[in-house]
């Protein structure tokens, strides 16, 4: 029976994770564009090149995870081990050097593949330990469900910081590279506490076996129906995200006024990304606290869609917000709802996964955990690498300016209206239509736990 302080620790990973993700995934095309001094072009093909190296690595790493013997287990060990070099990374990352455009263009291709090859080291473990913590599919949910309020209540903390620690900084007399730089220094002390905590309150339960032959794993990985669908949706979902999120900095910039307040009688508020994004982040928790039930009534795979056809809905709807102090409302009123859908199928995802191995288990006679749960970080990356790159060149196509205090286009303008509005809804709806061929129901999944529950040696 897994317990309460074993969820909470496993919950402290992902929140470490999910600080630098979301930084990395809302805050770094902005820093590169307008802080570092990169193009548009430079930085969107950075954004791509990297993040497809990253992604081609998560497999590499769960190989070798699947394969790692200690005392502590095979996954849980790389907590201790990278936590470290974590921080280090995320610091050097947001790191202005002193040096001509070529200079700064090879320190950011080098910086960040540094610190995505160490996320890879360290998340796709985590992510596999799901496999091994437990071996009963809804508490694995239970888990996931943890995992993903967690890392939304860090994604809230660093996104709620990170434009008041910037200005905190800059008003100390830093200028705006060593502000960026100051702030992350901060968000690292955080991620590498959270990354020990996890490793100190959590434990591996499931004794499961690797094959012998890593040609076997791949094969066994090729063949698995489920496992391609599911990357498929993966990609995708991340893909919704990153598009609004990393859009989101310039939206508030250029087509938002400055003087944008929400006003509650008594006072008021003013409404900049980094309370949009935040107030977005506590959403995603509410909606992670709704996947559990709602997948035990409806299943994972329904839950899923009917998210996904929420999703699509309300995003187009925000297109025809308007841009004065009723629209303000509307704009945070969408976001509360689209955040609590993207809630919703966060944890689904990383328990579907977890069905996925248990499919290949079951179906191959051995388990590639660690492989299966990398190639569900790998399609998530890989999503917030062409969202990224989209994100910049559909900016350079609609003629978006990134200097200081230009003044944009209404072409410029209705771009990044459409960025977070109608090119999500139909990323959601290509995911929907992916998801409809999905075999691993409700009822196939208790056939399967069950069979593996007779075969499988669960740790005391």
């Amino acid at each position: 029976m897994a317990t309460l302080k074993e969820k909470v620790g496993y919950g402290f990973g992902d929140m470490s994770s999910s600080m630098f993700w979301k930084i990395f995934s809302y805050y770094l095309p902005f820093f590169y564009s307008n802080i570092f001094g990169l193009s548009l072009a430079d930085a969107g093909l950075l954004m791509l090149v990297t993040r497809i190296w990253d992604a081609l690595s998560d497999p590499m790493m769960g190989v070798i995870a699947d394969r790692t013997h200690t005392r502590w287990g095979k996954y849980r060990p790389y907590l201790l081990w990278i936590a470290a070099p974590f921080a280090v990374a995320g610091i050097l990352l947001f790191t202005t050097p002193d040096m001509e455009e070529t200079g700064k263009l090879i320190w950011a291709y080098t910086t960040y593949i540094l610190m995505m090859t160490v996320y890879t080291a360290i998340n796709v473990p985590y992510g596999a330990m799901l496999g091994v913590m437990t071996d009963d599919s809804n508490t694995k949910t239970v888990f996931s469900s943890y995992r993903m309020f967690f890392a939304y209540g860090g994604s809230f903390i660093a996104l709620g910081a990170w434009e008041p620690l910037c200005n905190w900084f800059k008003s100390m007399g830093h200028n705006n590279p060593e502000s960026w730089q100051y702030a992350m220094i901060v968000i690292a002390i955080f991620c590498f506490s959270g990354f020990l905590l996890c490793f100190s309150m959590t434990c591996e339960h499931v004794k499961s076996a690797a094959a012998e032959s890593i040609g076997k794993d791949i094969k066994s990985l090729v063949c698995n129906v489920p496992w391609w669908i599911l990357n498929g949706a993966a990609l995708l979902s991340n893909l919704f995200s990153t598009v609004r999120g990393a859009t989101a900095a310039y939206f508030f910039k250029d087509y938002i006024s400055e003087n944008a307040f929400l006003d509650f009688g008594v006072f008021h508020i003013l409404l900049y990304a980094g309370l949009f994004l935040m107030v977005g982040e506590v959403c995603n928790m509410i909606g992670v606290a709704l996947a559990v039930p709602l997948s035990l009534r409806l299943g994972k795979k329904s839950t899923y869609i009917l998210s996904l056809v929420c999703l699509a809905i309300f995003s187009v709807l925000f297109f025809f917000v308007p841009n004065d102090s009723l629209g303000w409302w509307l704009m945070m009123i969408f976001q509360i709802l689209i955040s609590v859908c993207t809630g919703i199928v966060s944890p689904l995802i990383w328990s579907m996964y977890a069905d996925v191995a248990d499919y290949a288990e079951q179906k191959d006679g051995s388990s590639s955990t660690g492989l299966i749960f990398s190639s569900g970080s790998m399609a998530q990356k890989f999503g917030g690498a062409f969202a990224g790159w989209a994100v910049m060149a559909l900016l350079a196509c609609f003629g978006y300016n990134t200097a200081e205090n230009a003044v944009q286009t209404p072409e410029a303008l209705d771009g990044l209206k459409y960025l977070m509005s109608f090119i999500p809804a139909m990323i959601a709806v290509v995911s929907i239509l992916i998801l409809l061929i999905y075999p691993l129901n409700k009822s196939r999944m208790a056939a399967i736990s069950a069979d593996l529950k007779e075969k499988r040696t669960v740790l005391d």
